[in-house]
């Protein structure tokens, strides 16, 4: 197993314990190795209110910082219903179930996943 492969490794990990820390919904990991050279992970939570998702991004934030890891970007604070962190290695999407739903990115991913060969 590569040093990269390692990183990836424990930064999801560390996303994954954020979220949990900070009562996310139904979290979800999503290997994306094969389908994609853009990152390794793909996170998917959900949270229940603004203030909640912004509260569980917050937090993933706050702890890839803690451990030295660089954050490349964050889109979509301001309104709060689908934000994504860059974290490089590991991208996550933190959502309001009702675009967590709208959007169906496990779906998507998923039948990308089933059209590969």
């Amino acid at each position: 197993m590569s040093a990269l492969t390692v990183s990836a490794e424990r930064l999801r990990d560390l996303v994954v314990e954020a979220l949990d820390d900070r009562k996310a919904n139904q979290i979800k990991i999503i290997g994306v190795t094969t389908l994609t050279e853009v990152t390794d992970y793909m996170v998917i939570a959900s949270g229940g209110s603004l203030r909640h998702v912004r509260s569980l991004v917050d937090q993933v934030v706050e702890s890839a910082k803690g451990q030295g890891f660089e954050i490349l970007g964050v889109e979509g604070l301001p309104h709060g219903e689908w934000i994504l962190v860059d974290l490089g290695e590991v991208v996550v999407h933190v959502m309001k179930p009702e675009a967590r739903s709208f959007y169906d990115l496990e779906r998507l991913w998923e039948r990308i996943n089933e059209l590969e060969v």
